[in-house]
């Protein structure tokens, strides 16, 4: 649990200068994770290219091993054809009438067509294992040229985490110490804020009568609340924590002199 004994003895000044702090160190965390870019989501969807490259030549290889079986079968078939061919040529020989005769050279023609399938399918079977053996070595060298980015994306994103993980680990150890000092609605508000807002401010200062976060103006009355630090509150348009300047040990900028029309001299 966020509260403490200490925690319920802070002022809201001190839990809403607390929650500033906190604010100014998660956004440096953000700005070392953006340091890192898309390095990591590159890395992943390289692997994952990677894996596809890997099951598509192995689902090549299967069907050109079904295919060389297939091929064999048929090879296998033809000869025993090409058998009975000369088998029944040789019983044409000592026919005793045409019956016999037309018979006999029926089965030949069968086997004949049977032998012209056969190597029709061989034709077609071992242009497709061409084919397919083609689409491996592409592949193959797809996958190379993968592997040989991903190394390097590897490295690029180790040396980024290198350099700056003490920093964020040092960070997040702030980070922990300051939500302590925070009630638990008010940080659980300020996070939910935070994941939804591009920026990810979960809190921001006054400038120039506006609010910092989406720049809508804020009513005079508004920001005398906000200047006395008597309780948290949050932009009627954006839902984020507001925190005036001073509180936050940042000068606040001025708003804009409003322009008047001198009047001509007649």
């Amino acid at each position: 649990m966020a509260t403490t004994t200490q925690e319920k003895e802070l002022s809201v000044e001190e839990r809403l200068q607390a929650l500033y702090k906190l604010q100014t160190i998660l956004s440096e965390i953000d700005r070392i994770r953006i340091l890192r870019g898309e390095l990591p989501n590159e890395v992943k969807d390289r692997e994952d290219e990677i894996i596809r490259y890997k099951n598509r030549i192995k689902k090549h290889e299967e069907e050109i091993e079904n295919l060389k079986a297939a091929v064999a079968t048929m090879t296998a078939d033809t000869a025993n054809r090409k058998a009975n061919i000369a088998k029944y040529e040789e019983q044409i020989n000592n026919v005793r009438n045409n019956r016999e005769f037309a018979f006999l050279e029926k089965e030949k023609e069968f086997e004949s067509l049977e032998i012209q399938l056969n190597e029709k399918k061989t034709r077609e079977a071992k242009a497709s294992i061409e084919a397919k053996r083609q689409e491996i070595e592409k592949d193959s060298q797809l996958l190379d040229d993968n592997e040989k980015i991903l190394e390097t994306k590897k490295k690029e994103l180790q040396d980024i985490i290198n350099e700056t993980k003490q920093d964020e680990q040092n960070l997040l150890i702030q980070a922990k110490d300051l939500e302590k000092m925070v009630d638990d609605y008010t940080l659980a508000a300020f996070k939910r804020i935070r994941k939804n807002a591009r920026n990810g401010l979960g809190i921001v200062t006054v400038q120039r009568n506006a609010c910092g976060g989406c720049f809508n103006r804020i009513p005079a009355q508004r920001q005398l609340e906000i200047k006395m630090h008597k309780k948290v509150i949050v932009c009627e348009y954006c839902g984020r924590i507001i925190i005036d300047g001073a509180l936050a040990g940042i000068p606040e900028e001025p708003a804009p002199e409003p322009t008047t029309k001198r009047s001509r001299k007649a």
